[in-house]
């Protein structure tokens, strides 16, 4: 659901009211791995931004994600934020930003 800039995630409840929570084994999954790549829509249905600078949601994991994958761009989670090191043809590095709640570093160029 959440993807933060430091690399926590929330991906077991949204805190809607009619939302039924269920960790599963997330949890375990996101401390527990060597390495933790999200996939997911860069947006949600609504529009509002999956990666933000802090999460709104429960945290499902602390500092655990390595990269993110979106319909849109691919991130790495750096020490410096978030690397954006691949994105769709056609799409600006701008248009991106304005799509994610969170700075993005171009790393496409070079």
């Amino acid at each position: 659901f959440q993807v933060a800039a430091n690399g926590d995630l929330a991906n077991w409840h949204t805190g809607a009211p009619d939302a039924i929570p269920a960790v599963g084994g997330a949890m375990d999954l996101a401390v527990g791995a060597k390495k933790v790549f999200i996939t997911t829509d860069h947006v949600t249905k609504q529009g509002e931004p999956k990666i933000v600078a802090e999460l709104t949601y429960p945290v499902t994991g602390k500092k655990c994600v390595d990269r993110i994958y979106t319909d849109l761009c691919v991130i790495d989670v750096t020490k410096d934020g978030l690397k954006v090191i691949e994105k769709v043809e056609g799409l600006s590095f701008d248009e991106l930003q304005a799509l994610t709640g969170a700075t993005l570093i171009d790393a496409t160029q070079g």
